[in-house]
């Protein structure tokens, strides 16, 4: 996070320049070389400098999201959009459950793999090759993927005034595949436009939020009971989190689209954020279940936390990109993802921290334990909730 805290602006240049094509493939290239390699760490320090090379060097994020507005017509950006949140989701929730699954397979399955292989040298090079693997195939498919950004053509007249020829588009409003880099017009300030500013500020306290609440759920289900865990495996929890991808995935196919036509972004995500307080508040009383009651209560409540983020998260989505016009899309995206990255670069420390923290006050008259730490997540949830009001969050003009 850090790493693409330092590019992603560098990045959302690049596309709106050179197009969004070039920077998508550059940034599965990332993926495929330094995950491989972070699976292959032998040391602390390799760890740490092959994931600060794969974020600096993968600014896909922002071009994909100013790819899914641009590739749809109008009236299915929100699902062009929803989209791009739900495979963010679903890779959160996913990726632990991959971990999960197949991180120290010789001491998980040792009848298929010994201690003495390969496999048992490198604990986790195994759920990284899987998603290497993925990357590949995603890289292949990248061939035929169109470019969307349109080429202009800027023509100084004899007043000063600038003159900007677009050249003719394709029925779908696609043009074809070009690696050329664009002269562009003088363009506004995106650090005045409000509209994309407060949106982008909205976006990273809930990512803040999001990323906080990732990293508790993980150590809060695998601690014991006595400390007000619920005494789950890692495969526990990649089960759980495998099921609330699925369910992502389908929530955000079949019934965001219509939901956001219905109550539109801005509406959306403060009843999303509203029905996460109470969600979040009943998180600690779940260590009272046990059996099958506990894990269907788990199971749910995990996936409706999920669906409620990532309604707030493809509504602020939606906010950035229709704030600015096509040729600003990938440097906003790039701006709000520089954000983005420095709050989740601290959301796991703090999460991690104040956890530690909770653990030691079991028996504290206010708020004892894990209650706590989730009576913090619900305050930052509540910042987020009052920031999507005026006079703070200005709407971009249609």
């Amino acid at each position: 996070m850090f790493g693409r805290a330092l590019t992603s602006a560098f990045w959302g240049l690049v596309a709106d320049r050179c197009g969004r094509k070039p920077v998508i493939v550059i940034g599965i290239c990332a993926v495929i070389i330094f995950n491989t390699l972070f699976g292959l760490s032998t040391t602390y320090w390799m760890a740490i400098t092959t994931r600060l090379l794969l974020g600096s060097l993968n600014g896909l994020l922002g071009p994909i999201k100013a790819y899914s507005i641009e590739v749809c017509r109008p009236e299915h950006q929100a699902l062009g959009l929803s989209l791009v949140s739900t495979a963010w989701g679903i890779g959160l929730i996913i990726g632990p459950a991959i971990g999960g699954f197949f991180a120290q397979p010789a001491e998980k399955y040792p009848n298929i793999f010994s201690q003495d292989s390969f496999f048992g040298r490198f604990p986790y090079f195994l759920p990284c090759f899987c998603v290497s693997l993925f990357a590949v195939g995603v890289f292949i498919l990248c061939f035929w993927l169109p470019e969307t950004l349109h080429r202009h053509n800027a023509n100084k007249m004899q007043d000063g005034t600038i003159e900007v020829l677009e050249a003719p588009s394709h029925g779908s409003g696609l043009k074809e595949n070009t690696n050329e880099c664009e002269e562009r017009a003088p363009t506004e300030n995106l650090f005045k436009n409000w509209p994309l500013m407060s949106s982008i500020i909205v976006y990273c306290v809930f990512s803040l939020h999001d990323m906080a609440y990732t990293e508790i759920f993980s150590l809060w289900a695998v601690s014991d009971k006595i400390y007000g865990g619920l005494s789950f495996s890692s495969q526990d929890v990649g089960e759980v989190l495998a099921i609330s991808g699925f369910s992502l995935l389908v929530y955000q196919l079949f019934l965001y689209p219509s939901l956001e036509k219905i109550l539109g972004p801005i509406t959306s995500s403060r009843v999303a954020s509203v029905l996460s307080i109470p969600l979040l508040a009943a998180f600690p009383f779940m260590t009272k279940l046990s059996g099958l009651g506990l894990s269907l209560i788990v199971n749910c409540a995990s996936l409706l936390k999920n669906i409620l983020s990532v309604t707030i998260i493809t509504g602020t989505f939606i906010l950035q990109n229709n704030a600015v016009p096509q040729h600003q899309r990938g440097a906003a995206n790039g701006i709000a993802m520089t954000g983005m990255s420095l709050f989740k670069t601290a959301a796991p420390a703090c999460a991690g921290i104040i956890f530690s923290w909770a653990q030691k006050r079991q028996y504290a008259s206010f708020l004892p334990g894990d209650q706590v730490v989730f009576f913090i997540l619900n305050v930052v949830e509540f910042i987020g909730l009052l920031l999507t009001f005026k006079p703070f969050l200005a709407l971009p003009n249609k």
